[in-house]
């Protein structure tokens, strides 16, 4: 029998733009890698908000593998149901006719969104399909005094029953047939950096304590600080690209921009924590069962 010892290995990090992203060289994801490795990813993932890696050889067991390294995993998704034999991955396939061209971080509307989100490129179209991140700390920070007090208490319910959902979701019916809905500070505390990042995107429904039009209008304003283009990162895919964020504090968008062309990725992700404010308060469920899907199976 083969023995294979941990790889360690010095990461190459190459920035890509101001506020977050970076490519990594120098790691096999499919290796037994050490922990220093895993370590200094991160590290870098906690500093880049997301990062790339390129020519990675992976299937189902290899990423779940390794995305186990950085904490338990999820199932695939809390709505859709996964492969019987791959129960930790989510199938994104554009012929299935549903696309994430909505700024969003995943999954708001459980108590326990996922921490991490590793997706692993298997087509990629000739030309479009893009995806961009954008840095919800530099976002907070960017706001001015007296918005960032207002965002510091305000609540916001994430639902499934969202614009997020009527603009991508094909099958809309089905995605809101179970409700699911939580209420989180706009303002969460990152667990592992201590940093303040805004918690919206597209399954953010409606600021507590507002009515309806004055609602949409604060976390539009909220929303805006986010995508400003200073605050993203654009990548353009190849097959084996291992795309690495920090779904804490990021949003992202994947453009539809490819026409019929075919886009198809795996993601993992790992189980996170209930968001909590600035204040000490964490987020509460409102509806639905979200047990199940934060039991990593393995």
């Amino acid at each position: 029998m083969t023995i294979t010892s941990p790889q360690t290995t010095d990461l190459v990090v190459t920035p890509l733009a101001g506020n977050l992203g970076a490519e990594i060289g120098g790691v096999d994801a499919a290796a037994p890698l050490g922990q220093e490795t895993v370590d200094q990813l991160r590290g870098a993932l906690l500093r880049y908000k997301v990062v790339f890696l390129r020519d990675q050889l992976l299937d189902y067991a290899a990423q779940a593998a390794f995305a186990r390294r950085f904490g338990a995993l999820t199932l695939g998704h809390p709505i859709y149901q996964a492969p019987e034999d791959r129960p930790e991955v989510r199938e994104i396939d554009s012929r299935q006719g549903t696309r994430a061209n909505h700024w969003h971080t995943d999954l708001t509307f459980v108590d326990r969104p996922p921490s991490l989100a590793f997706l692993h490129n298997k087509i990629a179209p000739p030309f479009g399909g893009d995806t961009m991140w954008a840095n919800t700390v530099a976002a907070y920070e960017s706001l001015p005094e007296p918005l960032r007090a207002l965002a510091d208490r305000l609540r916001i319910v994430h639902s499934n029953d969202s614009d997020y959902t009527d603009a991508t979701v094909a099958a809309r019916e089905a995605y809101v047939s179970t409700l699911f809905e939580t209420e989180h500070p706009a303002v969460h505390v990152h667990p592992e950096t201590g940093e303040r990042a805004l918690l919206i995107g597209g399954f953010a429904r409606r600021a507590v304590g507002f009515g309806p039009q004055a609602s949409r209008d604060v976390l539009r304003i909220l929303q805006d600080h986010v995508t400003r283009p200073e605050n993203t990162v654009r990548w353009r895919w190849h097959v084996g690209d291992l795309a690495i964020w920090d779904n804490r504090a990021t949003q992202h968008y994947a453009l539809h921009d490819y026409g019929t062309q075919d886009r198809r990725a795996e993601r993992c992700t790992v189980t996170g924590s209930v968001p909590v404010g600035v204040d000490g308060m964490p987020s509460t469920v409102l509806a639905g069962d979200m047990t199940a899907y934060n039991a990593d199976v393995a």
